[in-house]
């Protein structure tokens, strides 16, 4: 079904709630595993029309962030979802209680309850106005940024819109949108800082209502961490720092002397080439027909799914200025359908939405054809493998959107990719570091920034932006809002992903029947033992970051 023919209608949560307790007797009262298995199946079908209505309502309110009918909807879930997912917890207690454990453990795997052992602990029913809280927290912070009006060129932009001009090959240019943009993030800096404040402090309200020391302990619950924790990542970070920091600022170094620059400043940190970016030739339209011809070439899988994807409008790419910022993929169950959201701006990173979302598109087309639907519940450090590792493989096809510039685009992407790791892990460390100094003003926090830049990002000059310099930029980055502890899985997936690279340039049949198989076994085993099963190495490995510089360098 077309994406503007589904249905929509506000999900009843009195009538949910009904339902939910009716499914929670039957799976009590159920005499063998067989039979609490039917309930569940049962429980799907609701849980896939609640999920599918919210979702379609969330992203009618994205592409118009103006629309008030579906702004109102949005309001009513940031409050009622999580009395939702309280509901859902007490339903799973019954699976995670029963005494037919043994057969539903066998039938929808181990994964499946030690993720409900995590959502124990990640949730409770005092916690509900909190969230209720933070919810409308970063819906405000999401509509600030979507509706930024930034005055440059005679034209009057939003940040997606100015972004070609942040990566204009004319430096002149570029140096005067970093400023026009630095202007909306001065002018709205303490809103900015209003909001976090409160979303730390409401967070680590949560966490002390559960009894944790801070918000760190809840923030990995929550993101559903279960096989690697805290002191994993720790040492992930610091194999960053030693070996990926400086090959990452010899990149740099070579990129500014490609450039011809005397000194390589924060408004050149985009930019790869003289003559500019490679971009894509072409209208959007062309651009997702190029699509079309690679997902169809590269495998029968990725043909039907694309197909799939194109005859039921399930892209929403171009950029307005009412649009939400930025780009994801999200999924509607009842129609077995991903949803890509982008904003086309006539940057490289359109292609990207071609690759990188549709990489995650792909993979939920394929876990939703899984009967067992916990299978689909990934762990997003397994989720970005998917996408990073489509932008590699779409490689052979790059020529299709870039044309002669095609070697460009590619060189330009493996180096982004690398270099991008040391700015995720930054991104990281600094929320632990908010996290655990929940009493930190403003100031501190950008202080704190501006001494991480210094350790992961040693060649970032900010001469003549004070707000930059001070530490400002992290207010750029919405996942520090929106979904705290989340970016670290760009990192630990970017280098599974520079991984699957090194394989496909060896052996490229190969290394896609690895990712394939990836790609099904979805969240049917454990994060760890995936990588292991389809030949990578985990990114917690000893001498996995040093294994990917020295065949890089």
């Amino acid at each position: 079904m077309k994406f503007k023919d589904m249905p929509y209608e506000r999900v009843d949560f009195e009538q949910v709630a009904a339902k939910l307790k009716e499914l929670i007797a039957q799976s009590k009262a159920a005499k063998s595993g067989e039979e609490q298995f039917a309930v569940h199946e049962k429980f799907y079908e609701l849980d896939g029309q609640v999920s599918t209505l919210y979702t379609i309502a969330n992203i009618r309110f994205d592409i118009d962030t103006t629309d008030s009918f579906y702004e109102k909807e949005v309001e009513y879930y940031d409050e009622q979802i999580p009395g939702y997912q309280n509901m859902v917890l007490e339903y799973k207690n019954t699976l995670f209680e029963s005494p037919y454990r043994a057969y539903l453990e066998e039938k929808i795997g181990k994964v499946a309850f030690k993720n409900m052992e995590i959502a124990r602990k990640a949730m409770d029913e005092k916690l509900i106005p909190l969230m209720q809280e933070e919810n409308n927290l970063v819906t405000e912070y999401n509509k600030l940024i979507a509706t930024a009006k930034i005055p440059f060129g005679g034209e009057e932009l939003n940040l997606s819109l100015l972004r070609p001009y942040l990566v204009n090959s004319d430096r002149s240019v570029r140096k005067d949108a970093w400023a026009a943009s630095t202007a909306f993030f001065v002018a709205n800096m303490e809103k900015l800082d209003e909001i976090y404040d409160k979303l730390v402090k409401n967070r680590t309200a949560q966490a002390k209502a559960m009894g944790y020391e801070n918000y760190v302990e809840l923030g990995y619950y929550r993101m559903g961490r279960n096989c690697y924790g805290k002191d994993e990542v720790e040492n992930f970070r610091k194999q960053v720092k030693e070996y990926l920091v400086p090959f990452a600022t010899a990149l740099h170094e070579r990129r500014r002397q490609r450039l011809g620059l005397e000194d390589l400043m924060y408004y050149d940190s985009s930019v790869y080439f003289n003559q500019g970016n490679p971009a894509p030739f072409g209208t959007p339209q062309e651009i997702l027909e190029a699509g079309r011809k690679m997902y169809s070439e590269l495998s029968p899988e990725t043909k039907e799914f694309y197909d799939f994807m194109l005859e039921n409008e399930l892209f929403d790419v171009l950029g307005r200025k009412t649009k939400r910022a930025g780009g994801y993929m999200t999924y509607m169950p009842v129609y077995n359908s991903p949803f890509v959201f982008a904003n086309f701006n006539g940057t490289s990173g359109d292609v990207d939405v071609i690759t990188h979302e549709c990489g995650h598109a792909f993979q939920g087309y394929i876990s939703g054809k899984d009967p067992i639907k916990e299978h689909a519940e990934i762990g997003m450090e397994t989720a970005e493998v998917h996408s990073m590792s489509m932008e590699f493989f779409a490689e052979k096809w790059i020529p299709l959107f870039f044309g002669d510039r095609a070697k460009d685009y590619i060189d330009m992407h493996l180096e982004d990719a690398v270099t991008f790791i040391p700015y995720g892990c930054m991104v990281d460390e600094f929320q632990h570091i908010v996290y655990e100094n929940p009493d930190f003003t403003p100031a501190e926090r950008r202080a704190a920034w501006a001494k991480l830049e210094k350790e992961y990002r040693p060649h970032m000059d900010y001469t003549g932006n004070d707000y930059l310099s001070q530490g400002g930029f992290w207010q750029r980055q919405g996942h520090i809002y929106a979904s705290p502890f989340y970016y670290i899985d760009y990192c630990l997936a970017q280098t599974c992903a520079l991984q699957y690279k090194a394989k496909m340039d060896q052996d490229y049949k190969t290394a896609w029947e690895s990712y394939l198989k990836l790609c099904v076994l979805s969240a049917s085993d454990f994060y760890t033992n995936m990588l292991k099963e389809v030949g990578l190495n985990s990114p917690f490995e000893a001498g996995c970051l040093k294994n990917i510089v020295d065949s890089l360098g």
